[in-house]
């Protein structure tokens, strides 16, 4: 069970170059459109992005390459 009350897994991910809410949303909305991921929320104090997803859709591989692909290190 996830920290949101969702079915599936939650990972943090650090990513670096966030510095505002443009940022946060980029990458929240870039996460969730992958097919899999049920939330997504950006911490900007912390740098880092909770994802709550389903293993058996999307891997944390694919969460790394979207946020890259949007110009994010992580």
């Amino acid at each position: 069970m996830s920290l949101f009350g969702t079915k599936g897994e939650t990972i943090v991910i650090n990513v670096k170059g966030m510095s505002c809410n443009h940022c946060k949303m980029s990458v929240e909305t870039a996460l969730k459109k992958l097919n899999g991921v049920s939330k997504a929320v950006v911490d900007l104090d912390k740098g880092n992005v909770t994802v709550t997803y389903d293993p058996a859709k999307v891997s944390v591989d694919d969460m790394k390459k979207a946020i890259i692909e949007i110009g994010y290190e992580v």
